[in-house]
């Protein structure tokens, strides 16, 4: 036998080379099938609408048409019951006529629902709309000293049901009022911020209202660019090369600018909602169970639920947008303090409430919920790569330094439309009184804690801040 008889012949050559070329692209093949992508947690990048669904919620249909009968007359007739006197007699019965017509509702089982996620989330919805309605309408002289209002089944049994298929809190949320509260302009035309009108369903009728969803959903649908610059560094094949790295400064850098977009759409709010009709007419119908007038507040409980005390109902809250969910977890912001970082955490907020951010993700839909997940088990953290890579360690810094400029934003809004606006009915924003920062935006923009802690202006809309710790990496 000569040596080249031990060589294989080109044929075999070539089928080993296909073979191992189908191989390869066979693993590739399973393992993108098995990678998950966004639209597996209902966030629609191909629609740019994000967390937002891509068209409106369609109305229901019988026999659930007539809880979008209730809810079309609530919004004519009802007033918050707190501000209904004796003397408004008319305005008192009418109410009253009407929770009347809800107790008698039949209790309508929602499985025709289920398969239907659109339909689900329009339920949602409506029932927790008719459930905020139906508690704030009543004048609070009419509860007899009673330290709890009860919810009728009519409501309470339906609500409990598609909550738990969606995965959310049973009562009024982030996504009732915002991502799922807008139908389009022009029906034929796709879901852009210009072609939608948010505050399908008011509480309060007025147009600063309907603008403070508008503000809400403008800083979503400018997320959707995160989302995508998320999905850009999950689907890089490696994060070592000069290529990659490269890239990753490109991803950071664009990040940068969309936080400053998503800052000066929060700042805007100054200019399209009044403080004081947002505090005093609209806010109020946010409250949930045991939130809102202080110790005295009432606490709901929901008829045929075995114990109502486990349920999570405080109410919508700017803190469970999953977009600023996301960023927090694209970065790696430690709101528990399980790690020991440079700084150390101030005296205040050693006491901050730890968990708030978990709390706040019980009221998101399940999915999106998942998403959050999915961001923060990825095997390559940005945050850890900048530690490992000084390349792109600027560019980091400099979108976490943006991303606190942003929190400090919202923290003075907080302080103009809540803090201040509880203490008086006409003052501005004093920030030297009950904020650490400046109006113009260069102070740390926190809000002392006994602001917070202040009777009344606690849980409605902006809750208590959790802790918030941003971490460069200088």
């Amino acid at each position: 036998m000569y040596p080249i008889d031990l060589l294989p012949s080109p044929f075999h050559i070539f089928n080993d080379a296909l073979w191992v070329m189908q191989s390869l692209y066979a693993s590739r093949r399973v393992s993108n099938e098995l990678h998950p992508v966004p639209a597996d947690f209902d966030v629609n990048l191909h629609t740019n609408t994000g967390f937002l669904p891509p068209r409106p919620l369609p109305k229901l249909q019988k026999p659930f048409d007539v809880w979008e009968d209730a809810l079309s007359q609530a919004q004519k007739v009802l007033k918050l019951g707190e501000d209904l006197p004796e003397e408004h007699a008319e305005e008192r019965t009418e109410g009253e006529l009407w929770r009347q017509r809800i107790r008698s509702l039949p209790t309508l089982t929602t499985e025709t629902l289920h398969q239907e996620p659109q339909l689900l989330r329009r339920a949602h919805k409506v029932l927790a709309f008719l459930v905020h309605f139906y508690i704030h309408s009543i004048p609070p002289d009419t509860r007899n000293g009673s330290q709890s209002i009860l919810v009728p089944l009519s409501l309470s049994a339906p609500i409990i049901a598609v909550s738990r298929v969606l995965r959310i809190a049973p009562v009024l949320t982030f996504a009732d009022t915002v991502l799922w509260n807008w139908d389009l302009v022009d029906p034929k035309q796709p879901a852009t911020i210009e072609n939608m009108r948010f505050g399908q369903e008011l509480f309060s009728g007025t147009e600063d209202e309907r603008n403070f969803y508008l503000g809400s959903a403008r800083a979503e649908l400018i997320g959707v660019q995160m989302l995508h610059i998320f999905n850009d560094y999950h689907n890089l094949p490696n994060v070592t090369d000069l290529s990659s790295i490269s890239k990753i400064n490109r991803l950071l850098a664009r990040l940068t600018t969309v936080i400053q977009e998503i800052n000066a759409s929060v700042q805007s709010m100054r200019q399209i909602v009044d403080p004081h009709v947002f505090y005093w007419e609209v806010r109020p119908w946010f409250n949930g169970s045991g939130s809102g007038s202080g110790p005295s507040a009432p606490v709901w409980i929901y008829e045929g639920v075995d114990d109502t005390s486990k349920l999570d109902l405080s109410g919508p809250s700017a803190g469970q947008s999953s977009v600023m969910h996301a960023l927090d977890l694209f970065f790696d912001i430690d709101h528990k303090l399980r790690q020991r970082r440079y700084p150390a955490p101030s005296d205040a907020n050693k006491h901050a409430d730890r968990g708030f951010m978990e709390r706040m993700r019980r009221y998101m839909p399940g999915k999106h919920r998942d998403y959050l997940a999915y961001i923060a088990e990825y095997p390559r953290p940005v945050r850890e790569v900048a530690q490992n890579t000084p390349a792109i360690r600027e560019a980091y810094n400099t979108a976490v330094t943006t991303l606190k400029k942003l929190r400090d934003s919202h923290m003075r809004i907080a302080c103009l439309y809540v803090v201040t606006m509880s203490r008086s009915t006409n003052a501005t924003c004093g920030l030297s009184d009950v904020c650490d920062g400046e109006e113009n935006g260069e102070g740390s923009g926190q809000v002392r804690t006994s602001d917070w802690n202040r009777r009344g202006t606690s849980s409605r809309y902006y809750s208590r801040p959790g802790e918030m710790r941003l971490h460069a990496l200088f």
